[in-house]
Order: structure tokens, then sequence, then C-alpha cells
């Protein structure tokens, strides 16, 4: 969520750390700061706001240093405001960043103030700096102190810390927070993301769960959880810098939403030749784990989760294999029994995402037959924490709300549902007709998106509206979800979904013609079903939006706006279905004006609880 720069170097820093904080404003925040070392001590900077006042401000006092750390904040512990910015500092010569919660803050800050510490801050992250300074009062230096210190936190944290009296050195710490190490020629650097670091390097070491490390401009040296020296393979980025930009399009969301058929073709490359390929894109343990799966468990948050409820149809449908989905903050904290030759899925964009991350964590289980991550960051904690992953190939997803990640995660659902069904016996011709399916899907998601007009003027009946209604059955009561997920996210519209079939039991009490109700209307076997579910919003003057199959023969008529759809194959529906939903959000908040990419509370990798 918060965004870690720093960088060490035998020049100014300044402009690496304003520029990497730009790169990771897409994470959600509300105030940002830098802290600066040079011959003549400390400087720091912080401002309420977008990372640009910090960078005026940083200009307007010539604000310089060959060590530097940078912060972009989202409020956890006290409001955002300037004082509440990181970095923090205690005595004048030490600055500290910090990524996470520490849950025993208020123990520490008692023992603190008793022993005269004075607090300028609201936050648990001015306890941390305040511990190291007093550990090196008591002689220990700095890569010791903070290695003393974080013994004493409950909780999770990510750390940039540099002081004074050792200004050519910058120490960092990972502990259920992300970080990255990046390696230049003679100068290195430290990120939340290593998309931070685009502009400067290209090859980084990916902290492993406890590691701290001390960097210099020629050096990294790194400890275990167990202070024991190790070695961390350097890794080469093979992405651009271009990869996040906007280009020609407005938003991220805008340019993410469009990128789709290509992100898809991408993830489907060289995976779906042939029925007996499908498995080899899960790794080389596949085969072994997956002969022994007798039932799924998928656990996810957000958009992830609604990608696995997707999921949960196609696994019963078409493998005839038992699913369980669950939020994974809920799933973390209570008992649960887990059915023999269970496959433990978690899927998430980030990989770093701390619920999920936890519930993973939580799987001792000898029921258990294998951890799965569905996962668009292949250096990611879920990643290198599970046996087998499945790497989505959307590329940078920079908008807080999810689109191109989204979809690629069904199409690794999906294939996944294709690989264990074939390991239960699923005949090869009905997996090539799914496969065949695929092979089609990013020249219907083109269709689809090809509909932006007509939807941009579709959008214009919401902007006024405070509510909207989102209708779905069967597979497509998720895509519902999601669409209202969407709306609710980027517009600030009260949005919810609800299974069509659901209406009479309640949700018909908010039907008037100030409430839209927005449905989606595949030509399957659910079709008459919903279009009685239709008719009963319109009996009391609700107001319809349906985008529907071009086959399935939905009227339109007085308040009943139709969309016509592609003819889409049943399977893939689900996916194709959410473009238009994307884009219905997209267009309603920019003619709200809202932030579209970076909406109001909300961050794109949640790290915290």
């Amino acid at each position: 969520m918060c965004g870690i720069v720093g960088a060490i170097a035998q020049r100014n820093v300044t402009n690496i750390l304003i520029t990497g904080l730009k790169r990771l404003e897409y994470r959600g925040y509300d105030s940002a700061g830098v802290a600066l070392l040079n011959n003549s001590g400390i400087s720091r900077v912080r401002r309420q706001g977008k990372v640009a006042g910090l960078e005026a401000a940083a200009t307007q006092e010539h604000t310089e240093g060959f060590t530097g750390i940078a912060h972009t904040r989202w409020a956890t512990h006290g409001k955002p405001s300037e004082a509440n910015a990181h970095p923090h500092m205690s005595g004048g010569d030490l600055a500290l960043v910090h990524n996470g919660i520490i849950e025993n803050f208020q123990e520490l800050k008692d023992e603190l103030e008793a022993s005269g510490y004075h607090f300028e801050s609201q936050t648990d992250t001015e306890v941390i700096v305040h511990l190291v300074h007093q550990a090196l009062d008591s002689g220990l230096n700095l890569f010791d102190a903070v290695q003393a210190v974080t013994k004493k936190l409950d909780g999770a944290y990510a750390l940039g810390v540099i002081h004074a009296s050792e200004p050519h050195k910058l120490v960092t710490v990972r502990s259920g927070s992300p970080l990255v190490i990046g390696l230049g020629i003679d100068e290195n650097y430290i990120a939340s993301d290593q998309l931070a670091l685009l502009p400067v390097t290209n090859r980084f070491i990916f902290l492993e769960e406890g590691d701290q490390a001390e960097i210099t401009t020629d050096s990294v040296r790194i400890v275990d959880a167990a202070g024991n020296p190790a070695t961390r393979e350097a890794h080469e980025f093979d992405g651009t810098h271009e990869d996040a930009e906007k280009g020609e399009y407005r938003h991220y969301m805008q340019k993410e939403i469009f990128e789709q058929p290509a992100a898809i073709q991408k993830t489907l490359e060289g995976r779906i030749d042939n029925p007996a390929s499908l498995i080899e894109s899960f790794g080389e343990k596949a085969p072994a784990i997956f002969d022994k799966v007798k039932t799924v468990q998928i656990v996810a948050c957000g958009t992830s989760y609604h990608a696995g409820m997707v999921a949960r149809y196609w696994l019963e449908d078409i493998a005839g294999i038992p699913c369980q989905v669950e939020v994974a903050s809920e799933f973390r904290y209570r008992k649960h029994v887990v059915p023999e030759g269970t496959l433990f899925v978690t899927i998430s964009q980030s990989g770093e995402t701390a619920d999920t991350l936890a519930a993973l964590r939580d799987t001792q289980s000898p029921n258990y037959v294998g951890r799965l991550a569905v996962c668009n960051v292949d250096s990611s904690s879920l990643v290198r924490e599970s046996e087998l992953v499945f790497l989505t190939k959307a590329g940078p997803e920079i908008g807080v709300a999810s689109t191109k990640a989204f979809t690629t995660q069904l199409v690794g659902l999906l294939m996944l549902v294709l690989a264990l069904g074939r390991q239960k016996g699923l005949a090869d011709n009905e997996i090539e007709k799914v496969l065949e399916e695929l092979r089609q899907l990013p020249n219907l998601i083109e269709q689809a998106a090809a509909l932006d007009k007509p939807i941009e003027k579709l959008s214009e009946a919401f902007v006024e509206k405070h509510h909207a209604l989102f209708l779905g059955r069967g597979v497509q009561f998720p895509v519902a979800l999601e669409g209202a997920l969407k709306l609710k996210e980027i517009s600030y519209i009260h949005a919810e979904a609800y299974a069509a079939g659901e209406l009479k039991h309640g949700p018909l009490a908010l039907v008037d013609s100030e409430m839209p109700v927005v449905s989606v209307a595949p030509n399957d076997e659910l079709l008459e079903k919903l279009k009685s579910n239709l008719q009963e919003v319109r009996a009391r003057g609700g107001e319809l939006y349906v985008f529907a199959d071009k086959n399935a023969h939905v009227k339109e008529g007085e308040g009943i706006h139709v969309l016509n759809m592609p003819a889409i194959p049943e399977t893939i529906a689900p996916i194709v279905y959410t473009v238009p939903l994307q884009l219905l959000s997209y267009h309603v908040a920019v003619l709200r004006g809202t932030d579209v990419d970076q909406p109001r509370n909300l961050a794109k990798s949640v790290t915290v609880e």
C-alpha cells in the first residue's frame, strides 16, 4: 500500500527518489516525504497530498543528498497530515521509512515515553525510529541497532533507515511487507516495487521473509531471519520502462482495459497447443500433485476473489471437482476442516496481498496436497512460497481498479480446470472444444471493447445516480459482483450485486426509477430465467441496462436499454462480459470527475491487514 524508495550513490539522488515515488503513486497514498543525507546532515521534506507537491517543495528548499529515503503513506495510525507523513526522525540525525503495521506499538510507545522520548506524530512508525535511536545510543552500529529493534516488533514491516554517523550506508529489512534491492553501477537502491526503479536499473534482489541488508554504493550484505549471512540471487527484469506509461490513453485504467486482448494472448501463448500441454504451465511438480487432488480450496481478496468464484462454477461443472472459495481475511482467522486431497489455490495480482499470504503460510495440514499461486508477478512472495505457479502475463497494472489482471486470472483458472479435469478423465475432445474457445478469446475481447462509444453514451444515465444494482445468474453472478465493485471503486456510486434469482428475497425493495439496474445476459441455459427476473425489475419502474448476447433476443423498450454483445461461447462468456462492465464504470467515473487511477482511500497492493 505505502511506497518506499531509497538510494545511495556518489551523486545527488533526489531525482531518483522523487521519480520512484511517482511510479508508485498507483499504490494509493495521502502524503509523501523524502529525507536526504549529505555532508551537512539529514534534510527532510514532507507534504500532505500528491508527490507533485513534495517535488515542488524539495526543489524550492534545494534538498540534495547522496543517500536518501522516500515514502508515500496510506494512513493507518493517524489521519493524513504532514506530521504523520514519513520519513520519521529521531535525534535529528536518524531517519526511517516504514510500510506495514506494528501491532504492539502502544506498549513500546509507553516504554519510550517513560524513557523521555517525545512523539510528534500519531503513527506506529515513530516508535521504530525512536527504538533505533535508543539502540544507537547504547553503542550499536546502525545495522546491529536495526537488527536488535526488529526483534521487539510484532506485526509487518519493511524498513529503510539512514543515519548521519554512517552516511554511506542504507539499512533495510522486510518482514510481512515486500522489499526489493536494485543494483546499479557504483550506486544501489531499495523499493517496495521494482517498477519504481526501472528508470535506473533492471537488476534486482528480492529479499526473503526476515532478511536484513546493509547497502553501500558498491556492496550489498544480507543476513537471514536467524542472523546468518545469506546469498540472494540477482534477477534481470525483462519488462520495459514504457510498460508502465499511459501512452496515448487518458488514464492507466483505460489503457489496461484495451490491453486485455494482448495480455490474454500472451497468457495463452505456448500453453494451449493441445490438451497434453496444459499441465506444463503449472510447473514440473504439477502432474504428481494434480493426480492427488480430490477437492480445491481457493483463497483470495477483492477482484481476485471474484475470479475464484467464477472458477468454482467451472471446476464443478467441467472437471467435476468440489471447490470452496473464501476471502482470505476470513479464512485465515477461522478453524476449518481440510478434506483429504485438497489443492490450496491463492490468487493475487501482486503476489504480496497480506491476508492471502498469511492464509498461504497457515497451510500446515497434511490433507493439503499442494499449493498453487495464480499471480502476475514472478518475483512475488506468493510465487516464491508456493510449489505450483501459474503466471499470468498481464504486464504492469497501474490502475487501482483491476482489469487485465482479472481477465488473465480467469484464463489461468480455466486452464487449471481443464488440466485437473484431464487428470480426472475428462476426454481430450471435450478439452479441445474449450481450448478452441480460448483461442477465440482475444478477438472476442476486442469486439467487446469496440463497444466503447455506445457504452460511453450509456454511462451518462449514471452520472447523477447514487445507487446501482447489478444482476447475473449462474457463473455470471460473480461477473455482476465484479461490475458492482468496479463502479463503486472509481465512481463512488454505491453499487451492489445479486444473483438475479434473489431479487424477490429483498433487493426488489430498493428498485425504483432512481436505481439503475445493470444485467449481463449471455445466451445460456439460464437466459429465460433471467428474462423473467428483468421483467420483475421493469414492473416496479426500474431502469434496466442489459448487456446481452445478440442471439439472446432481449428487446429494447421503455425503461429497457440493450447493448448487444457478439455471440460468445458459453464457457468463456464470463471473461468477455467483464469488459463492458469495466468500460461502464470507467466512463461513469470520468464523467463524475473522480480520480480514476487512484480512487480515494484505496491502494493497489494491499500489504497490511
